[in-house]
């Protein structure tokens, strides 16, 4: 398993070893030891979600705040998207950043982002299928949201008009966000 760093302190990219040949292929997409040993700590995942997106689907930015703060492992299964983490941690020199990287079963590449970073990604495809592994349950009293369009933020979606839900419509603009983090 390959591990990059990324611009932003703490998030990291996870690329597999992948072994195919003409029956298809097979990877190891999950190691507790090895992935604790790349991110220098210990976290215990305690709830799997995944989502199925239309193409034009921006969902986010999203996260936890304290005491229900999460980390996520994120991959897509099929399909592709744009995925972006914003530091939102008040102490960090990258706090106000944003990573972006694309995701698709191709490379089969994985994306660490640890508590503290929101988080959102925009479907490329029709039937795009995201999974993430959570270090805390959702709690829905702890969710918030930073709006995706943010001037601030400046995040190229590389999409013009996004089909969003009404949360990420009305999300605060980043200025107005006081994080808890």
């Amino acid at each position: 398993m390959k591990v990059e760093k990324t611009s932003i302190e703490g998030v990291l990219v996870f690329t597999p070893t992948v072994f195919g040949d003409e029956r298809g292929y097979f990877f190891e997409s999950f190691n507790q030891k090895d992935f604790e040993q790349a991110i220098g700590e210990r976290v215990t995942f305690v709830q799997d979600n995944q989502s199925m997106s239309q193409k034009g689907v921006l969902r986010g930015l999203h996260f936890q705040n304290p005491p229900y703060a999460q980390g996520k492992l994120v991959r897509v299964l099929s399909g592709s998207v744009l995925d972006v983490a914003v530091d939102i941690r008040k102490k960090s020199p990258t706090y106000g950043k944003h990573f972006s990287i694309e995701l698709s079963p191709k490379e089969q590449k994985m994306v660490w982002l640890p508590a503290g970073i929101a988080h959102g990604f925009v479907a490329l495809e029709d039937d795009t299928a995201f999974f993430y592994k959570c270090s805390n349950y959702y709690n829905k009293e702890s969710e918030g949201s930073v709006l995706w369009n943010d001037k601030d933020l400046n995040i190229d979606w590389k999409i013009k008009n996004p089909i969003l839900s009404e949360k990420d419509k009305n999300a605060i603009p980043f200025k107005q966000f006081n994080s808890q983090f």
